[in-house]
């Protein structure tokens, strides 16, 4: 069982080896993330042209609880919008709240925005 949930930055951040993939790195194995934010992370790998099955192959290493984006974290994702659209938060980090919500879980992201939220999960930002 996943100990947070991981947005795509943070992600890509540990991929990349960025600052802050060292605090990432220790919830490897415990982590969940969203199929939305997973597609974003796929789409910057194929972006930077690894070809599908090493994406795959780099997915698989990473061992994360892929959450299925169901009806419940759209309400969840939805309802948030009015709270988070004057710092311009786009789907996919909704979608990442969203779960984190549904799970009771702190969600890790690079993106400093996310520490004006107020909102009933726990934000972490790791850089």
């Amino acid at each position: 069982m996943s100990e947070v949930v991981l947005d795509a930055s943070a992600v890509l951040a540990l991929l990349n080896q960025e600052t802050g993939s060292e605090e990432i790195s220790r919830f490897i194995g415990n982590a969940a993330i969203s199929t939305v934010n997973l597609s974003e992370v796929i789409a910057k790998l194929a972006e930077a042209g690894i070809n599908e099955n090493v994406i795959q192959q780099i997915l698989s290493n990473l061992n994360l609880e892929v959450v299925a984006f169901d009806q419940e974290q759209a309400l969840k994702s939805g309802m948030l919008r009015p709270k988070t659209k004057s710092i311009g938060l786009s789907f996919g980090d909704r979608a990442c709240l969203a779960l984190g919500i549904s799970l009771n879980q702190p969600v890790l992201t690079t993106d400093r925005l996310w520490s004006n939220l107020s909102l009933a999960v726990e934000v972490r930002v790791v850089r």
